[in-house]
C-alpha cells in the first residue's frame, strides 16, 4: 500500500509533546506571548484558575525546553520576567489557528471567552 503525500512523521514530537500536551502549557506560552514579558503573579492573575504550584511547575517545565526565558533581577524585592524565546514564538504562532478553531466554536468549546485572536 503507497503511503499518502499527506502522512507527517510524529518523530521530532518526542519529549516536547510531554510538555506541551499538558493542560496549561499552551495558555501559558500564549498568555507570554500576549505580552511580551510579564511577571509571576501577572500571569497568575491572567490563568485564575491555575495553581500557583502548576504555574511555577510548568514555567519550569516549558523554561527546560527553552519554550520560556526566566529572567531574575537582583532587586529588593525580587523580580522574574517571563517571556517567550525563539522556540517558544514559533510555538505559539503555530497554536494561533487552534486558538482562532476554538473561538470559532464559541458556546460549544469555550463558553466565557471574550478575547479576540
Amino acid at each position: 500500500m503507497a503511503k499518502s503525500n499527506r502522512a507527517i512523521c510524529l518523530c521530532p514530537l518526542e519529549g516536547v509533546i510531554d510538555i506541551i500536551s499538558k493542560k496549561w502549557a499552551l495558555l501559558i506560552v500564549n498568555e507570554i506571548g500576549n505580552h511580551g514579558r510579564i511577571r509571576y503573579n501577572d500571569l497568575m492573575k491572567e490563568i485564575q484558575a491555575i495553581s500557583p504550584k502548576t504555574l511555577a511547575d510548568t514555567l519550569k517545565e516549558l523554561v527546560k525546553y527553552n519554550l520560556v526565558k526566566r529572567e531574575a533581577f537582583n532587586e529588593i524585592p525580587p523580580r522574574v520576567d517571563y517571556t517567550l524565546t525563539k522556540d517558544g514564538e514559533e510555538l505559539r504562532k503555530s497554536i494561533i489557528p487552534i486558538l482562532q478553531w476554538a473561538l470559532s466554536k464559541k458556546g460549544t468549546v469555550i463558553a466565557h471567552c471574550s478575547c479576540s485572536i
